[in-house]
């Protein structure tokens, strides 16, 4: 159990290092590395996931339940998409947080007793919800242009 707790602890010093390390001078601000890295093109949008796949494979190996590390995806995916939109993503970095969200989930979860909240099984849920909408999207619109292009030919002939 000892080298669990060294791992969470080490894990704290980054999620604090990338998220709320530094303060803005004159307000109780808080902002980290992450939005800071967010400005160098293309390495620092991966800072934050290659993070989160670092909390995720240690709540794999804490048997940290399957709903809360999904939850926990959906945390890791609303940062990406908001770290995605230039200027307005940096800003958002600052205020969301979620390598320290996630963090939470995985120390509150790594005890045995720890049980899934409401919220955790909302999150999985939307995940599901997104990832099947990933799926049925693409294949909906291929039979739509198949069906489109087929009326055409039966019209052409």
């Amino acid at each position: 159990m000892t080298r669990a707790l060294d791992d969470l602890r080490w894990l704290r010093q980054l999620a604090t290092l990338l998220d709320s390390r530094f303060v803005v001078p004159g307000t109780s601000i808080r902002f980290g590395l992450d939005p800071v890295l967010s400005l160098v093109p293309g390495l620092g949008d991966l800072v934050s996931p290659a993070f989160a796949v670092l909390l995720l494979t240690q709540g794999v190996r804490q048997g940290v339940p399957t709903v809360v590390l999904a939850r926990m995806l959906v945390n890791g995916f609303a940062d990406a998409l908001i770290g995605a939109v230039p200027v307005a993503g940096n800003i958002a970095d600052v205020f969301w947080r979620a390598n320290e969200r996630n963090l939470a989930l995985l120390e509150r979860h790594a005890r045995p007793d720890a049980q899934p909240a409401p919220s955790d099984y909302l999150a999985a849920g939307v995940l599901a919800a997104v990832f099947g909408l990933a799926v049925l999207v693409p294949v909906f619109l291929a039979v739509w242009l198949a069906a489109g292009f087929w009326w055409w030919l039966v019209a052409v002939v």
